[in-house]
C-alpha cells in the first residue's frame, strides 16, 4: 500500500511514543533552533531514528522533522510549492493533504546532512501568514556540522 509520506511519518511517530525505548526532552540530539522562537525541543528515539518535534508554549507543534539512516520521504513533483532553505541547504517545500485537517496547509521538505543521513521536515499552518512566517524560521534552524548523532555513536 501507498501511504502519503506525512502519514508513514505519524505512523512511525505513534511507534516512537509507544516505544518504551523512547527518551523525551534530550534536546542534544535535535538540530539548534532559531533564536527568540520560544520553542522547545520533544526528542524521541528509537534505534537510528531521531524525531525531533519543536513545540509552543501551548504545547502545539510548530514544526517537526525526523533523521534516518534513509529518506523517509520521496517527494512528487505534482505537489511541488515554494522554494527556500534550510540550515544554508536550498530545499524545494512540498504541498502534502492531510485528510483530517482540510483548512490546514502543509509542506513537507527532506535535506541530506553532513554525514549522509537525512532530514525530513514537515509543518502545518492555519494560514498563509502563519506559513510564510514558519517557513522563513525554518531558515535559521541549525544542524550540527556532523549533523546529529545518534545516541551510542
Amino acid at each position: 500500500m501507498n501511504k502519503h509520506p506525512l502519514l508513514q511519518v505519524c505512523l512511525a511517530l505513534s511507534g516512537l511514543t509507544l516505544a518504551g525505548t523512547a527518551v523525551a526532552q534530550d534536546a542534544t540530539m535535535c538540530p539548534q533552533l532559531p533564536a527568540n522562537t520560544g520553542l522547545t525541543w520533544e526528542y524521541r528515539g528509537s534505534g537510528d531514528t531521531q524525531l525531533c518535534r519543536a513545540l509552543r508554549s501551548d504545547g502545539s507543534e510548530a514544526f517537526g522533522l525526523v533523521i534516518t539512516a534513509k529518506p523517509t520521504f520521496d517527494p512528487s513533483r505534482s505537489n511541488r510549492a515554494e522554494r527556500g532553505t534550510v540550515d544554508g541547504h536550498e530545499v524545494r517545500w512540498y504541498r502534502a493533504e492531510l485528510a483530517q485537517k482540510p483548512g490546514v496547509q502543509a509542506r513537507e521538505t527532506v535535506i541530506e546532512l553532513p554525514n549522509g543521513r537525512s532530514a525530513h521536515l514537515w509543518l502545518q499552518a492555519d494560514s498563509d501568514a502563519t506559513l510564510q512566517s514558519d517557513l522563513l524560521m525554518l531558515q535559521g534552524l541549525r544542524f550540527e556540522p556532523a549533523g546529529p548523532q545518534v545516541a551510542g555513536q
